[in-house]
């Protein structure tokens, strides 16, 4: 309307300006006549001559200007309309219940199969609302099989809004830009999770054979639409495209369930971990997500697929029902090998890690269990233990129980000869092994633990069984028991240290938590085991309360996320276990993605991590040469002070942060 108002002002300034000169003319005529009087006359005769000529102009052809107006009006107008109508973009204008008031022949061609349902615009395209259109203007949709990027624009007409509608083709863009995506090229890597356990499953001279049956289903599988290059024995690194990778996806990645249908006598399933970078805008980048990818599949206990792209983490395989079903079929499969090795010996000695803790020793009192419930003698060798569970170790004496349950190291060894059996619990590194020289005086050992293995593992163990998904090693050997021998039935004191076990290490079922571990507790409930006395047991005195709480005042908050503190251990009996609560107190905190409590005992730092679920703790303690489980981590720093070891970390949290791996 603005601009149909300067045109007509414009148009009327060109009409009027013959007579603003006439009265210039008039104007000169007077200044002439006072100079000269001859002149002056001459000059107002000619301006009157102009004047009259110009009215005579103005009365006579002033209809035909306004015809001629018109007509060029008319003229236009129609051009205009006709050029609408020929526009090669479909255009179409809107009233304000979205129904269709005009379209032009491109917008009509695209709706002539059925001409009545466009003029209604929401029968079409349901998900438009016009009320919207002032937040958002363009819209993505999809009609005979075609695709076009629609928008809408508002313009008011006097006291009514109508909307114009624009439909661009993208079909054959969006088609470019699928096929382009399709060819972008992605990379992962494949691991084999327990390499070391079947190749030790299978007789020797089948292991090579093994080995070429592995090669040729990986590098099979990506035949077609990729290449597999072998790293080293149970690492792959393959690159393919991405319209292969949703192929994997939609399949849900079976070779995961293929690999385990591998046999040629192994009796232990072969397990894969896959680690995908998806959306990398270059190579390398992508090589940085599988990378990341293949270490969060493995800090998940493996058996699983992990793509990482640029928002998050997407999972195939893993924690699903089908992963549960076969380790429960592993766990009795466990148990009847564990069965038939003890009874092979005559001796069993159990062992768990360092400052051994309640789940280290319910464990380990529930092997002693089996043991004795297959009539063999067995001892558990205890050198030094968390003062949290001394109360636990005062229940099991005589009369009740052998005098020699426990034993030190040195007694340990005197013991152990070649028709002994060497258990290891809770743990499968052997430099925190209780006695790590037991290891290396006999090749008669099992190793029970839910911690992952990692580069530094006990390599010559006749059974091992790792399961990350566990909560504890409670809850495994809780499993265990119940597939080992019909009818074993605990007494309630042993029944009491295995539940404060998965207590503990569960956060009171808060964490690490699955449908195994309810079962175990179940089995334990079952068998004696009081929720009471178990709740009695870990009662705190003042002095701990008191060093949490200035733990608590101590706590800093580290870019953002990463909750701080220092945990006093002057006074207290357990300050590794006061130091673990703080740091599981911390995450209530709004924000916190991760907290690290830091004590020190003599010369060492110790560090406790904890997380919920945006943070991989594990990772993190495992590069200052600690470890755990992705949510339950520590660390032990020997010969440095708190603030050293602070400052340390949380150059890690800042060196973590930047690469992408917190």
């Amino acid at each position: 309307m603005d601009r149909e108002a300067k045109i007509s002002k414009l148009f009327s300034g060109y009409m009027k300006w013959p007579s603003y000169i006439a009265i210039l003319f008039i104007g000169l005529s007077v200044l002439i006549f006072i100079v000269d009087t001859v002149a002056g006359l001459i000059m107002l005769f000619i301006s009157v001559i102009f004047l009259a000529a110009l009215a005579l102009f103005y009365t006579n052809y002033k209809q035909y200007i306004d015809m001629a107006i018109v007509s060029y009006a008319v003229n236009f107008h129609e051009k205009q309309s006709e050029l609408n109508l020929e526009l090669d973009i479909p255009y179409a204008i809107l009233n304000e219940e979205a129904a269709v008031v005009w379209s032009n022949r491109k917008f009509d061609e695209i709706f002539n199969t059925n001409r009545q349902a466009y003029r209604k615009l929401t029968r079409v395209f349901g998900e438009i609302d016009l009320r919207q259109v002032s937040q958002k203007n363009e819209f993505c949709i999809k009609y005979d099989k075609r695709s076009y990027r629609l928008v809408l624009k508002t313009a008011k007409v006097e006291d009514r809004i109508l909307y114009s509608l624009y439909l661009y083709d993208e079909t054959e863009l969006g088609n470019i830009r699928d096929l382009l995506l399709a060819s972008t090229l992605v990379s992962g890597y494949i691991y084999i999770d327990n390499y070391e356990e079947v190749m030790q499953s299978v007789e020797e001279v089948r292991s090579s054979l093994l080995l070429a049956l592995i090669d040729r289903k990986i590098k099979q599988y990506f035949a077609d639409e990729g290449i597999v290059h072998k790293l080293e024995k149970d690492k792959y690194f393959f690159v393919t495209n991405h319209a292969y990778l949703m192929k994997l996806k939609e399949s849900r990645f079976e070779i995961l369930e293929e690999a385990k249908e591998i046999s040629i006598g192994n009796t232990m399933s072969i397990t894969l971990s896959i680690g995908i970078g998806e959306g990398a805008e270059t190579f390398g980048e992508s090589s940085d997500y599988a990378s990341m990818a293949i270490e969060m599949a493995l800090a998940r206990g493996g058996d699983q697929v992990v793509i990482k792209n640029k928002e998050d983490l997407l999972y195939y395989g893993g924690k699903s029902q089908s992963v549960e079903k076969t380790t429960r079929v592993k766990a009795r499969v466990k148990a009847k090998a564990l069965s038939e090795l003890i009874l092979s010996k005559k001796k069993i000695i159990i062992m768990g890690h360092k400052v051994m803790d309640i789940d280290c020793l319910g464990s380990a009192l529930g092997v002693w269990c089996i043991a004795n419930e297959l009539k063999r003698t067995a001892h558990i060798v205890s050198t030094q233990v968390n003062t949290a569970v001394k109360n636990v170790l005062d229940k099991f004496v005589p009369p009740a129980y052998p005098e020699d349950l426990f034993i030190d190291a040195k007694k340990a060894e005197k013991i152990i000869d070649a028709d002994t059996l060497l258990i290891v619990v809770d743990v499968n590194r052997p430099s925190i092994t209780e006695a790590p020289e037991l290891l290396t005086l006999t090749d008669n050992i099992v190793v029970l633990d839910h911690h992952r293995q990692g580069s530094e593992s006990i390599r010559n163990a006749k059974l091992s069984y790792i399961e990350s998904y566990a909560s504890s090693a409670c809850e495994m050997v809780a499993e265990i028991l119940q597939y080992v021998e019909d009818g074993i039935k605990l007494k309630p004191d042993e029944a009491d240290a295995m539940y404060a076990g998965i207590v503990v290490d569960t956060q009171n079922f808060n964490n690490q938590t699955g449908v195994r571990t309810f079962e175990a507790a179940a089995f334990l409930k079952r068998n004696g085991a009081d929720t009471t006395r178990v709740r009695k047991l870990f009662r705190e005195n003042v002095n701990d309360y008191i060093a949490k709480a200035e733990a608590t005042h101590n706590v800093t908050i580290y870019e953002e996320h990463y909750a701080i503190s220092y945990c006093p251990a002057e006074g207290l009996e357990r300050p590794t276990v006061v130091c673990a609560q703080v740091a599981n107190d911390l995450l209530n905190i709004i924000g916190i993605k991760a907290s690290i409590v830091f004590t020190k005992v003599g010369n060492t730092v110790y560090i406790s991590a904890r997380s919920i679920d945006e943070a991989n703790v594990q990772f993190m303690m495992e590069k200052i040469g600690g470890g755990g489980h992705r949510a339950i981590a520590g660390a032990q720093l020997k010969d440095m002070d708190i603030d050293t070891a602070i400052d340390r970390v949380k150059r890690l949290i800042t060196d973590m942060i930047s690469k992408g791996e917190l």
